[in-house]
Parts: structure tokens; C-alpha cells; sequence
């Protein structure tokens, strides 16, 4: 059963445990309940997790860009009263997270990123899926997993709705556009945080070898492989991937 979406002000989220903040941000195409896994079991073990719902949709398109993503995340962190955060980021999500510790670096405890972008990602091709194309976006939505099956008919038919919207479709090439522009590669020397990089051994979206780039620039950073896995370790295997991030957090006394 998912938890329950929370309104509050200008902002949406899912809340839970005590302890350590941990703010966790999904990807463009994804949603909070990709992280449910995750989610409930570091809510239990000693952490306040929080898993925004970003405003991919909702922003002026003017304004829809990484940038505007960073700032709600600051806006919500400044309001919820949190001083140092563990910012956790998948795809899109985890580029914000690097933005935003190039903005606020004193605000940051550690990063974790799995599957992230900000130096290089495959789209969903070339050019945007055709709508009403939906064998074509049921293909490139089980290429996101090694495991097609976890491409169920429920998240099929949110990217075809997705595609079928043309707002959507609008606000999302923006961002796709402004994650090209922002890319992390010169800052990423910069960022002494630690980092925990947790990678699908078979990700297509952002391959192995992203995660040796980001492994290789980011100067105190640790690199876990799991197999079987896609781009979103997390969702796919959610309790390898706890284990080997609470492992990490122990490891570093967050």
C-alpha cells in the first residue's frame, strides 16, 4: 500500500521515520513511489525521509529547468527546518542533487546517486516517442529495467498519458534540454562530500561507464555494482539496495 501524498503549502511529499533527514528525488519520468522500498526501510532504521513530489509538470515552462528544480528542493529542505541533509537522486533526480551541492555544499552531509545523470544519459531516443505509439514506449520503458516484467501496464500507461500530454511533453524536453546545458563534469572535482554512487550493472539509460566517470571526478566517493539491474536500482532491487546503502551510512557514520 502506498503512503499517502502530503499537501502542504506549495509542496507535495512523502514523510516518514525520525533521525537523519534523507531527502530522495525521483527522475523525470518517474515518481516518489519509485523510491517505496527505500523509503520504508530507512524510515524505520533511524532516518526522516522525505521524497518530494518535483513540479516537472507544474512549473511555468519558462521556469521549468534544473535550477527550478534545485530551488524547490531548497525552498522545501528551508521549510521543513532541516540544516544538513543526505540528498539522494535517481536519473533526473540525482542531477538536481549534484546542482544543488554545487549551490549549497555546506547544507550537504552525503550524496547517493544510482542511475544518475549530469554527465552523460540516454534519452527515450532520438526523438521523442510518437504518441499513441504505445508498443514503441512499452519497448523503451522495459529497457529501463533487466527485468522487462517490472515494466508493468500501470507505468506503461502513465508514459503514454505522459507522451499524450502536450504540456508534458513540452516541459519535458525542457528539462531535457537544461540537463544537457548543466552538465556536472567540471564540478564535480569540487565536491568533497562523500558520495555513495550505487549502479545497475545493465543500465542502458546512464551505462557503466557513467558511473566510472562519476566515480573517477568525484574525490571521495565509494562505487557498488549491483547485477541484473537497470536504471533504477532502487525500484528494481529494493533490498539489495538497502543493504548496501545502510552498510554505507554505518561505514561513514551518517
Amino acid at each position: 500500500m502506498k503512503p499517502k501524498l502530503i499537501k502542504d503549502g506549495d509542496f507535495s511529499y512523502w514523510e516518514k521515520g525520525e533521525g537523519q533527514p534523507l531527502v530522495m528525488l525521483h527522475g523525470l519520468l518517474g515518481d516518489v513511489s519509485n523510491f517505496q522500498g527505500v523509503f520504508e526501510y530507512f524510515s524505520e532504521n533511524g532516518y526522516k525521509v522525505i521524497i518530494p513530489h518535483l513540479p516537472i509538470y507544474t512549473l511555468p515552462i519558462i521556469n521549468t529547468n534544473v535550477k527550478n528544480l534545485v530551488k524547490y528542493t531548497k525552498d522545501l529542505i528551508d521549510y521543513k527546518g532541516f540544516k544538513e541533509v543526505v540528498l539522494f537522486g535517481n536519473s533526473l533526480g540525482g542531477h538536481v542533487a549534484l546542482y544543488f551541492t554545487k549551490q549549497y555544499p555546506e547544507m550537504i552531509k552525503a550524496l547517493v546517486l544510482t542511475g544518475s545523470s549530469g554527465l552523460y544519459e540516454k534519452s527515450l531516443g532520438n526523438t521523442y516517442p510518437k504518441r499513441g505509439d504505445k508498443e514503441y514506449i512499452r519497448k523503451k520503458v522495459e529497457e529501463v529495467f533487466y527485468d522487462p516484467s517490472v515494466a508493468t501496464d500501470e507505468l506503461v500507461e502513465y508514459i503514454i498519458d505522459t507522451v499524450n500530454d502536450r504540456s508534458k511533453v513540452i516541459r519535458t524536453l525542457a528539462l531535457a534540454k537544461s540537463a544537457i546545458r548543466h552538465n556536472m563534469a567540471d564540478d564535480l572535482p569540487n565536491m568533497k562530500v562523500p558520495v555513495c554512487l550505487i549502479w545497475g550493472r545493465n543500465d542502458k539509460v546512464t551505462p557503466p561507464d557513467v558511473a566510472d566517470e562519476f566515480h573517477k571526478l568525484l574525490p571521495d566517493s565509494d562505487l557498488t555494482w549491483i547485477d541484473k539491474c537497470g536504471h533504477a536500482p532502487m525500484w528494481e532491487h529494493p533490498d539489495t539496495f538497502n543493504k548496501i546503502l545502510h552498510d554505507w551510512f554505518k561505514e561513514r557514520g551518517i
